[in-house]
């Protein structure tokens, strides 16, 4: 009978009809209570005429329920709002009531329809209690059926706010959950000890290993709404210690027409505790630089390039021309603007180094602004490759920029990395070259050149973190290369923005650099990463220090010796004063480097890298006997 009910009759929606008849009938039934009622449960009442008022209050309960549409409500999906719906139904029948015996009272049609107005007023009482709690009888009635082996995990809720009860809410009503709350976290001290939806507030600090055994908890859910990534931080810290899986609502942006399904809940990702300051891109700067404009991108299908794109793609560009030579990457990302429907993007498979066919990509779009991300950015990979470090990184720079010059591109923004300050391995000196190149151009005349250089990115592909993802998905261990490691972070989508933002607010000649925040020892992020995956360090996964890879830092700097910052309007946005440059040595320079590569000579082209880049010093790699042997030279 029980399986019956349920897979016949709750698991499709009620007919709407059938709720609107029980309405009717149930104010009815309150009609005759309300009689009953205000006549101390006796007859002394006329019951001819209740019987000819209660198809009177009928017509006032159709064209009620019609008017407010309570009845078109899923019952075993009521909240809240359904409440306030019932409750105005009633009061419009009670409104009705009134209207038409007052009426009647004036003109006196119909003797029988005079009705005491204290009658109405205890049937709009009556109405609203029993038409709110038949929902709610339902409503349980419904989950005592379904309840049969639906509970196997049992969970507690930080935060008893107006976002913890709604989870509790939609745990409690979505049909798919298997989760049983059994208490909320508060550090509230007027809710602690007390009881909401029936169950226990805790204090945080009761909340330990004893209890989280006692009460068999497996989940914390954290339900606090605009949670600072500091706040969100100190609570997961608070929790690190207990066996038990940390999880997290949407924020309510993400909720869908304001409501949220139990499967939404995520597990906290080191992305959330990492967050920084959510991106806003109604900015009239940036739509003033980039409304009908074209603009082209390089490196269009890594992961800064394509988050420079698509945020391109809610401004009212002109066209947008994406290059890359990574074939897969950019027919996925050109899938994605395909699928969205967004207009005036073209895709290019192409590569920096061949400047005749980036002379004809420019000649052919004539691009108004061009982002320059395309670059090798993998440290060890570029170690063991400077040949094609070289060309990428400074060569293909160099190409794109006297392209620009020459096809009077308005503004090159190059995208650089906290790896060219004091670079100790091939490709942050790569890097480093490249913006002196740039700097080099900064007088043209024609084009503004700006540089902007940030740290390493939440998710970017070779991060850590997808790295530290796959190895806990595959059992561990978890690999760091030194201990006392550490890097400084911000979002993929924070980085892009601030990326367009100083390409907005750029003369030409500047290196922005980013406020990154503090740094973060990879270490810490690792047991961390262990712990959010719901997993014990080191029961069920180690950690391995592996020792510095070649080219590798401890530490990362975002200014070289010497260098200072100027302040800009926005905050997270400084202006890195650079030392002076001989333009004209520096150029010459990097033209003598880019040629002797085609040598492919390791040795001799990091021998002329180091001469240009005086302060690049390799560390925990073969190119650090060219170091020592410059010493002997300059000491002899």
């Amino acid at each position: 009978m029980k399986n019956f009910l349920h897979k016949k009759v709750l698991t499709n929606y009620t007919s709407k009809w059938l709720i609107f008849c029980i309405d009717l009938y149930i104010i009815s039934n309150t009609f005759l209570l309300a009689y009953l009622v205000r006549f101390n449960f006796s007859l002394d009442f006329n019951v001819s005429d209740l019987i000819i008022q209660i198809p009177l209050v009928l017509v006032a309960g159709i064209l009620s329920f019609l008017m407010i549409g309570s009845y078109k409500n899923i019952i075993r999906h009521s909240g809240y709002r359904d409440a306030v719906n019932v409750l105005v139904a009633s009061f419009v029948v009670f409104a009705l009531l009134v209207f038409i015996v007052v009426i009647n009272r004036q003109f006196q049609f119909y003797k029988e329809f005079t009705i005491p107005i204290s009658i109405l007023t205890i049937h709009f009482l009556l109405n609203g209690f029993a038409l709110i709690s038949s929902r709610y009888l339902v409503k349980e009635f419904y989950y005592l059926l379904t309840s049969e082996n639906k509970f196997n995990k049992k969970v507690l809720i930080y935060g008893a706010g107006e976002a913890g009860l709604l989870t509790f809410d939609v745990l409690n009503n979505d049909p798919i959950s298997k989760s049983k709350v059994k208490g909320f976290i508060d550090d509230n001290s007027s809710k602690i000890g007390k009881k909401l939806r029936g169950i226990d507030v805790y204090a945080p600090s009761i909340i330990d290993s004893q209890f989280i055994e006692k009460k068999n908890i497996k989940e914390i859910i954290i339900a606090i709404q605009n949670l600072k990534p500091s706040r969100l931080r100190g609570i997961v810290d608070s929790l690190a210690s207990l066996p038990v899986q940390v999880k997290i609502v949407p924020p309510a942006a993400n909720w869908v027409h304001g409501d949220f399904k139990s499967h939404e809940i995520k597990q906290v990702l080191i992305e959330d505790l990492l967050g920084r300051t959510p991106i806003e891109l109604d900015n009239p700067v940036l739509k003033k630089e980039l409304n009908n404009k074209v603009i082209l991108v390089t490196g269009a299908a890594g992961s800064i390039g394509s988050e420079i794109a698509r945020q391109i793609t809610y401004f009212s560009y002109k066209h947008v021309v994406l290059i890359d030579q990574a074939e897969s990457e950019l027919y996925n990302l050109q899938q994605y603007f395909n699928n969205k429907d967004i207009n005036n993007v073209t895709s290019i498979v192409g590569d920096v180094r061949d400047k005749k066919r980036m002379n004809v990509i420019l000649k052919q779009y004539k691009p108004e602004i061009v982002f320059h991300a395309a670059a090798y950015k993998h440290v060890p990979f570029m170690e063991d490759n400077p040949y094609e470090a070289v060309r990428v990184n400074i060569a293909g720079t160099r190409i794109m920029a006297d392209l620009a010059i020459q096809h009077k591109v308005e503004k090159f923004v190059m995208i650089s990395t906290d790896k060219a300050v004091n670079p100790t391995n091939v490709m942050g000196a790569t890097k480093r070259i490249a913006e002196l190149y740039i700097n080099c151009l900064a007088q043209n005349g024609t084009t503004k050149f700006i540089t902007t250089r940030f740290g390493n990115v939440l998710g970017s592909n070779g991060s850590v973190i997808p790295l530290f993802k796959n190895q806990i998905e595959l059992g561990g261990p978890l690999t760091v290369t030194h201990k006392d490691i550490t890097r400084y972070f911000m979002t993929i989508p924070e980085a892009c923005q601030l990326v367009l933002e100083a390409g907005g607010m750029g003369n030409g000649g500047e290196i922005f650099v980013f406020d990154m925040g503090e740094s973060i020892k990879i270490y810490d992020l690792a047991l961390k990463m262990i712990h959010l995956s719901g997993l014990k360090y080191p029961e069920d996964i180690t950690i391995k220090i592996t020792g510095l890879r070649p080219g590798e830092k401890i530490y990362e700097e975002l200014l070289a010796n010497g260098e200072n910052t100027t302040n800009t309007h926005h905050e997270k946005i400084m202006i890195a004063n650079v030392k002076p440059i001989d333009i004209e040595v520096v150029k010459k320079n990097i033209e003598e480097l880019c040629n002797s590569n085609h040598h492919i000579n390791f040795n001799e082209t990091v021998l002329k890298m180091k001469a240009i880049v005086p302060e690049f010093k390799s560390n925990n790699s073969t190119f650090e006997e060219l170091d020592k042997s410059k010493n002997d030279k300059d000491e002899n």
